[in-house]
């Protein structure tokens, strides 16, 4: 019985090892960079780091895959910094050294032609004009590699030494000075300088926006901008229909009903959805709560107050430390509608809703026009999300195989002892 046995442990083992090597394979390549940790450990590099930081770079490096990082060291970032750059145009000329494609120290010796083209995360976000986001890298003579913004003649700054790579992933590079881009350069409007009113009026939120214009709310916006500032504007047809319980507050309510629908720090897309819980707003005082909680439904982002829940629906501006997204209800806190139940279950999916249009017929899709899905988050963050999903739910089926496989294995082992 045991040498019939035997076979089966061995196949047993076999399983064990394959699953222990496959879940360690998967939470290596599974976006587990982080730049910020990396040059953590290069202290040539931390004023580098700080301002990846400070533009908040480092979120948006740490969701990419394949991504290439021209880093500057603390000497070379002493003449970027005398510039006085504003913080704004300052992660306009750092994003111009993060190129989303995968250059390790030997593939920068082994360029096609000697010379190509590669596309920077400024030049992907949209913010460079023409093709002023791109980055010349040239192999030259003796090993040399030399960088250069398009839009500026000559190379000014070569390739130093390799700071830390995870092949195809990730690649830190050292360049012995920072890339010069009139373009990158250029002075960018300070976030207190945007228009608020306008941006929503002319984007689907004109009913808040003209409540927000003659509100005492309005000034705390505003002064909030500068130091991170994330806005949940209604649609109009939600305002609308709300108009009548807009109508009985009082002015002080209305104010902070206004307030409630603003937190005081800058949250992307992607924070919200990696980040649920409750949530602070400019309504916030001493013992008046009026928070709310953030909660993912799938790729949806749901707004739950203690009264009803709001869906995002779409992004009007996303323009760090400012960003401004469309929302399908009015946001109701309990301090002002205690004893109202408007909606104790979660509001309707956009998905679903676009769904339960189509049974409806023609008049009630043109009036989900309205509130379109295509202002929602970018193509690389949806990636971002499905890729993380499904890392986590493989690495997750693997423990589960593994604890499997270790239960059959003890049986089998009982069974020869």
């Amino acid at each position: 019985m045991k040498k019939q046995l035997a076979p089966l442990v061995l196949f047993s083992l076999t399983l064990v090892i394959s699953l222990f090597h496959s879940t360690t394979a998967g939470a290596a390549t599974s976006g587990s960079h982080n730049i910020t940790r990396i040059l953590a450990k290069h202290p040539g590099f931390s004023t580098f780091n700080h301002y990846l930081t400070i533009t908040h770079l480092a979120d948006e490096i740490n969701r990419r895959q394949t991504i290439t990082i021209l880093a500057i060291d603390n000497a070379a970032m002493s003449s970027l910094l005398d510039k006085h750059l504003s913080v704004t145009t300052l992660k306009n000329v750092l994003s111009l050294h993060v190129l989303v494609d995968y250059f390790g120290a030997k593939k920068l010796h082994q360029i096609t032609n000697g010379t190509t083209l590669v596309s920077s995360m400024f030049q992907a976000t949209g913010a460079a004009a023409g093709t002023a986001g791109y980055v010349n890298v040239t192999n030259l003579k003796g090993g040399k590699v030399g960088f250069a913004a398009e839009d500026n003649d000559g190379l000014h700054s070569f390739y130093v030494k390799s700071v830390e790579e995870l092949p195809y992933v990730i690649s830190v590079l050292q360049i012995s000075q920072p890339l010069s881009s009139a373009d990158a350069e250029a002075p960018t409007a300070s976030p207190s300088d945007i228009d608020l009113i306008s941006i929503m009026s002319k984007q689907g939120c004109k009913a808040f926006a003209d409540l927000l214009r003659v509100s005492k709310a309005l000034p705390t916006f505003k002064d909030t901008v500068d130091g991170g500032l994330t806005v949940f504007c209604p649609t109009d047809s939600a305002v609308n229909g709300f108009s009548a319980k807009y109508k009985n507050l009082t002015d002080a309510k209305k104010v902070s009903l206004l307030l409630y629908h603003g937190v005081p720090v800058y949250q992307s897309l992607q924070m919200l959805k990696s980040n649920n819980g409750i949530m602070n707003t400019l309504a916030t005082e001493g013992a008046n709560k009026y928070d709310f909680t953030v909660q993912n439904d799938g790729e949806d982002v749901n707004l739950e107050t203690k009264v009803n829940t709001a869906n995002i629906i779409g992004t009007l501006i996303d323009q760090d430390p400012f960003v401004v997204y469309k929302i399908n209800k009015v946001l109701m806190p309990r301090e002002l509608f205690k004893g109202v139940k408007e909606e104790l279950a979660p509001a309707e999916s956009p998905k679903a809703a676009k769904k339960k249009s189509k049974k409806k017929g023609k008049a009630a899709a043109d009036e989900d026009a309205d509130s379109p899905a295509a202002d929602g988050p970018d193509a690389d963050d949806s990636d971002s999300d499905d890729q993380k999903a499904a890392d986590d739910n493989g690495v997750s089926g693997l423990n589960q195989g593994f604890r499997f496989i270790m239960v059959i294995f003890s049986l089998i082992i009982g069974a020869l002892v």
